[in-house]
């Protein structure tokens, strides 16, 4: 598997399960690239849904994705705070540019304060049925939750208090490199 270089813009293709394209992100600044782990930032970028709907991030996000776990985590640098929104999905893969996963509905928000909600329940059923998930994801999805969970209440990884403060400064020296 090819590696993203750091200080390179890729896109994030987000897919369905059965194969078809769910939402594109059209730029985002590798800030780390290794087999296991992409580190990104983006920051006013366009979105565009599968119906061909557009629309543009409001705030920079640092976005997390790893090639183990079963999910990704957007880290959005909001006035009062940090806000992750972490999509369950399978690890990514990275070719031609493009880091792709596959979306599995169930979503996770994490406020500044470290509560969280589990978001999307119904459509990861609804999906489950129409796309006919294997058995197996059920299990995945549940121990990878479990995992996030810990990350969360540990402070690991893109919760950890030093994450965003060391790739907000790596992102803004590539900014200042590219003006």
């Amino acid at each position: 598997m090819a590696i993203p270089n750091e200080g390179e813009t890729i896109q994030i293709h987000s897919y369905k399960h059965n194969g078809r394209i769910h939402r594109v992100w059209q730029e985002t600044m590798v800030l780390k690239g290794t087999k296991n782990i992409v580190i990104g930032a983006n920051e006013r970028t366009l979105v565009i849904e599968s119906d061909g709907r557009t629309w543009i991030t409001r705030e920079p996000s640092i976005c997390y994705f790893h090639a183990e776990y079963w999910f990704n985590i957007i880290c959005m640098l909001r006035e009062d705070g940090v806000y992750y929104y972490i999509n369950m999905s399978s690890p990514f893969v990275y070719n031609n540019g493009m880091l792709k996963y596959i979306d599995y509905d169930l979503d996770v928000k994490v406020f500044p304060d470290m509560t969280y909600t589990i978001l999307d329940e119904d459509e990861y059923e609804q999906h489950k049925k129409e796309m006919k998930y294997p058995e197996e994801i059920d299990g995945i999805l549940d121990r990878n939750i479990e995992k996030l969970i810990s990350w969360i209440k540990q402070r690991r990884g893109p919760f950890a208090p030093d994450f965003i403060e060391a790739w907000t400064s790596r992102y803004h020296f590539h900014k200042q490199l590219n003006e």
